[in-house]
């Protein structure tokens, strides 16, 4: 009876015995390493070791699987850390408002944005283009895309107990979006500060509209004049000192993106703003206030 064969997995050495050796005399690998062998040795007493069944790892099927099930696998993981994540990302988008609309009030480097905030703003209520109050609070929680001319968020603050009036403003800059925040004095017209940002404006040029120097420019300066929004940024020399500011050199398309911005966003405020420079009404004097005449009642009756 022919013995039976048997081929060592590692280095093909074939065997020829009722059993596979204990240790291949070639590799030294150990009889576990022996398979059967059906066909006959080829030359130089080695045979091809049987092909093993499964999955061939060789095969671009299983390149393109793999890859598959590796970017299924990393979505999920990327979709789940986003989800943990959120909570604390819009956290830090509400406190980075807050500081934005503190330092358009001079407020800067603070600690505690929020509790900065809570103390200054007093009120964020929505009103609309004819100046009327639309809800009493939840200004805050409007995004800039959904300003419209009913929804119109106004930020009533005190700072060194005097009121100011805090309104966003969106527009477009030379290459993408710019934003800021106008603060306004109690006289509804004057300008207290500003705040200017923007997503991607040229280095040095157009980006120079976030800086303090220009916005220092806008200290004090009118917003309305004649019933209209005047305020502007210009180049060369002002024919207004009161209403308009140096634009920047070399920014010209920028500029003009900010003029747009004040004109549209600030002009629907304007009945607001209108409201808040009408005069307070006479209260009538009365003699009840003290014991005999009043002197102040006397000096106006006398006046009349």
């Amino acid at each position: 009876m022919a013995a039976n064969k048997y081929v060592c997995k590692i280095c093909g050495y074939v065997h020829e015995g009722n059993n596979a050796p204990d240790t291949c005399p070639l590799c030294k690998a150990g009889s576990d390493q022996f398979a059967p062998v059906a066909e006959p040795a080829a030359e130089g007493g080695k045979a091809e070791a049987p092909k093993k069944k499964g999955i061939n790892t060789n095969s671009d099927m299983y390149a393109i699987i793999y890859a598959a099930i590796v970017v299924v696998i990393v979505a999920f993981l990327l979709a789940g850390v986003s989800s943990a994540l959120k909570p604390m990302q819009d956290e830090n988008i509400r406190l980075d408002k807050m500081k934005q609309i503190l330092s358009s009030l001079h407020i800067n480097d603070v600690k505690d944005a929020k509790a900065q905030y809570e103390s200054v703003v007093k009120k964020d209520a929505i009103i609309n283009a004819a100046g009327n109050e639309v809800a009493a609070a939840g200004g805050f929680d409007v995004a800039n895309d959904a300003i419209t001319e009913d929804n119109l968020p106004i930020y009533v603050c005190e700072v060194d107990g005097e009121e100011k009036y805090v309104i966003p403003m969106t527009g477009q800059g030379l290459w993408g979006g710019i934003w800021g925040y106008m603060a306004v004095n109690s006289d509804g017209n004057t300008i207290y500060g500003v705040y200017f940002s923007h997503a991607s404006e040229t280095p040095g040029l157009g980006a120079e509209i976030a800086s303090d120097k220009f916005k220092s420019r806008f200290d004090g300066k009118n917003i309305i004049a004649n019933g209209e929004v005047a305020l502007e940024a210009v180049k060369g020399r002002l024919s207004n000192e009161a209403t308009q500011v140096n634009s920047i050199s070399g920014a010209t398309i920028t500029c003009n993106g900010v003029n747009a911005m004040l004109k549209k966003c600030l002009g629907n405020y304007k009945a607001f703003l209108a409201a808040k420079q009408q005069p307070q009404a006479n209260v009538e004097p009365t003699t009840e206030c003290c014991e005999g005449a009043c002197p102040e009642a006397e000096a106006n009756a006398t006046e009349e």
